[in-house]
C-alpha cells in the first residue's frame, strides 16, 4: 500500500470531483502542503478539461475547453505563500486554538464534523509517543501537517501522506524532537495486536456505540 498509484487515484478523484467531503478535505490539504502533488493535480485538471472538446450535444455558454486548461507555466510546482489560509483552517480556524481530547498520555485527537461516512480527525502526538501495533478493517489515510512520525515502512514529514489497508500492520511513533500533528481518515475501526490487543479492541468496540 501507500504506492504512487494510490496517491494518484486520490488526486484524480479530487480533480474529477468524485471524492466525499472527508477525502476532499484531506486531499486539498495534501495539495496545499505538497508542491509535487499539486503539480500532478494541475496535470489531471488539464486532462479532464481537454475532455470538454470531445463532448457532443453539450455546449458550455461562452466557454471553450481551452479556457479550462492551465498554461505550462501555471503547472509548475507552486510557490507556497505563507499568508494563504489552508483549506483546513477555513473550516476549524487556527489549529493552535483547538480543544483537543486526550485519548491517552501523549496522544490527543479532534474530530472534524463532516457529512460523510468516513471519519476525519486531527491527531496530535507528543515527541516519542507511539500508537500500539494495529491495522484497520478499511483504508487509513494519514497526512502530516506538522512534525514527523515513523513506522515500519519509513519516515513521514510535513506534506507526506501514508495510505494503508487491512493488510498493513504498523506502530507509528512521533519524532522525538517535535512530535507531530496529522490529519487522518479511517474508513472503519482499528484492529489492535500485541499484549494488550484484546483489551484495546474491546474498548474500540464499546466506543463505536457512542459515535
Amino acid at each position: 500500500m501507500n504506492t504512487s498509484t494510490q496517491k494518484n487515484e486520490l488526486i484524480f478523484g479530487y480533480a474529477s470531483g468524485n471524492l466525499g467531503e472527508a477525502k476532499s478535505l484531506f486531499t486539498s490539504m495534501y495539495l496545499f502542503l505538497n508542491g509535487a502533488a499539486a503539480k500532478k493535480s494541475s496535470i489531471f485538471d488539464n486532462l479532464l478539461a481537454e475532455d470538454f472538446n470531445k463532448l457532443e450535444g453539450i455546449k458550455p455558454n461562452k466557454l471553450k475547453f481551452s479556457d479550462c486548461i492551465k498554461t505550462t507555466k501555471d503547472t509548475e510546482v507552486p510557490i507556497r505563500n505563507k499568508n494563504l489560509v489552508s483549506p483546513l483552517s477555513k473550516i476549524i480556524g487556527d489549529i493552535g486554538n483547538i480543544n483537543w481530547k486526550s485519548v491517552y498520555k501523549g496522544f490527543k485527537e479532534f474530530s472534524i464534523p463532516v457529512y460523510d461516512n468516513d471519519s476525519v480527525k486531527l491527531i496530535q502526538m507528543d515527541p516519542g509517543t507511539s500508537v500500539p501495533l494495529h491495522s484497520h478493517n478499511g483504508k487509513e489515510y494519514i497526512l502530516v501537517l506538522e512534525g514527523s512520525f515513523c513506522d515500519e515502512y519509513g519516515e513521514y514529514n510535513k506534506g507526506d501522506i501514508q495510505i494503508n489497508d487491512q493488510k498493513i500492520k504498523h506502530n507509528p511513533t512521533a519524532c522525538k524532537n517535535d512530535g507531530c500533528i496529522c490529519l487522518t481518515i479511517t474508513e472503519n475501526d482499528v484492529v489492535f495486536f500485541g499484549k494488550f490487543g484484546s483489551i484495546l479492541n474491546l474498548f474500540t468496540f464499546i466506543k463505536s456505540f457512542f459515535k
